[in-house]
């Protein structure tokens, strides 16, 4: 995943809240490259975590995990688990993100609880030096969604260690007062400004989208990290639109 983010492509992705691991290794098989499970509004525990790591591990695509806010525990949880990056949501300042940093890495980057009998050291065959070295690879994703974030934005982009920052546009539009409407001026204005700070510092931009167009003009704007809309909207979408077709056969 990092040779192809400094490759300057874009690179794509769902949001799934699923806990059926076959949805993962379906989405793994069509081509994305990568899925972000979400622990923050979908209802997995660790337990099913695992499996659809495994999952997506066995279709060719890349484990993303999206932690609950505020659990620093859980960052080293899932990657113990075997998740290759960690989205980190709800982050607002500079002092969050070094906390942040302390759980995701091992030392001498961080303070991460070390364990070498977890899935990601292969339950223990894996020399510790190869385990560590290769854990303080994980993709660190900061999602930054309020308007106390983005006015942060300049001192969190200087942080050492992250790989990509993430701007959420369903919090943001509330937080400037125009909930859900993710392409109002006021949303799609303070987007754009963020990317092109973010860009400025030689990170990646990421952000989400619910629509092809979506993807297509923030690809244009620099952003590189497509959050491509929700499993359960996948969905959704994908069976109203064939009832709708079915029922204009009567």
């Amino acid at each position: 995943m990092k040779e192809l983010l400094s490759s300057g492509r874009p690179v794509f992705g769902p949001f799934m809240n699923t806990t059926d691991s076959a949805f993962v290794e379906i989405t793994g098989h069509t081509g994305f490259d990568f899925v972000v499970l979400d622990l923050e509004h979908g209802t997995a525990s660790l337990d099913q975590l695992q499996n659809l790591i495994r999952a997506a591990d066995v279709s060719g695509t890349f484990p993303v995990v999206r932690t609950p806010p505020g659990n620093l525990h859980m960052i080293g949880a899932v990657q113990d688990a075997g998740a290759k990056g960690v989205v980190i949501p709800q982050i607002k300042t500079v002092e969050e993100v070094h906390k942040v940093i302390k759980s995701m890495r091992f030392y001498p980057e961080g303070e991460r609880g070390v364990s070498g009998v977890v899935r990601a050291a292969k339950y223990s065959t894996m020399q510790s030096e190869e385990y560590f070295k290769m854990s303080n690879e994980n993709l660190l994703i900061i999602q930054l969604e309020g308007k106390e974030a983005i006015e942060n934005i300049d001192a969190i982009s200087d942080i050492e260690g992250i790989d990509v920052l993430f701007i959420g546009p369903y919090d943001l539009s509330q937080s400037l007062g125009v909930p859900g409407q993710v392409e109002h001026p006021k949303v799609t204005e303070t987007i754009y400004e963020a990317v092109q700070n973010i860009r400025s510092k030689g990170l990646v931009a990421g952000t989400f989208v619910s629509s092809t167009e979506m993807a297509r003009k923030w690809i244009d704007a620099g952003v590189q990290f497509i959050g491509y809309s929700v499993d359960i909207l996948i969905f959704a979408n994908a069976a109203k639109r064939i009832f709708n077709e079915l029922n204009n056969l009567k």
